[in-house]
């Protein structure tokens, strides 16, 4: 689909993907000068997460999906019925607005398809198509990979101190939630 200026959509958002990527690195950079202080956990967790996210986006691009699509065609993936947009939205822990843009675009490259819901007219179901299935399980064995790269420090992934890791980060999350924030 042509846009001004020449540029396919396509290409427009390969472009858009580099640009972030890019500015993610520069984040990181800046990052690394908290490391010399003695940073909070907070600061800790954002930092990984950013580098996480970098890895993540570029591990993905070349399927033409970023993190956050990723994460939206795995959770539809892995569940076993079609949920609507806010069940969704609850499920990857996204606002229903952000959800709803990451679903227009995955929707417009093929990867998944907006179903009426036959218990109510005014909602649509969500489900993935074969291209959007082929593709998640593409990403999904290369993030697996990158994965257990990351996580390499923690020992094998079933092991003691990556167990006792993912139940922290589970307790974190579920505080959080308790306390009523927003995600």
């Amino acid at each position: 689909m042509p846009v001004p200026g020449g540029l396919h959509v396509g290409k427009l958002c390969v472009e858009r993907e580099r640009f972030s990527i890019v500015a993610m690195d520069i984040v990181v950079m800046y990052s690394n000068l908290m490391e010399k202080q003695n940073p909070t956990i907070g600061s800790l967790i954002w930092h990984l997460s950013t580098r996480w996210r970098t890895e993540v986006d570029r591990t993905v691009a070349p399927l033409g999906l970023t993190h956050a699509q990723y994460t939206v065609l795995a959770s539809l993936h892995a569940m076993t019925s079609q949920p609507t947009q806010r069940e969704l939205a609850d499920v990857v822990g996204l606002t229903p607005i952000y959800i709803s843009k990451l679903i227009r675009s995955l929707e417009s490259a093929g990867n998944l398809v907006r179903v009426p819901d036959p218990k109510d007219s005014r909602a649509v179901r969500l489900t993935l198509s074969d291209q959007g299935r082929e593709c998640v399980v593409a990403a999904r064995d290369s993030v697996r990979r990158l994965d257990r790269e990351l996580t390499r420090p923690l020992g094998e992934p079933d092991g003691e101190a990556a167990s006792e890791f993912r139940n922290i980060l589970k307790a974190l999350i579920q505080h959080h939630k308790d306390m009523g924030a927003r995600t």
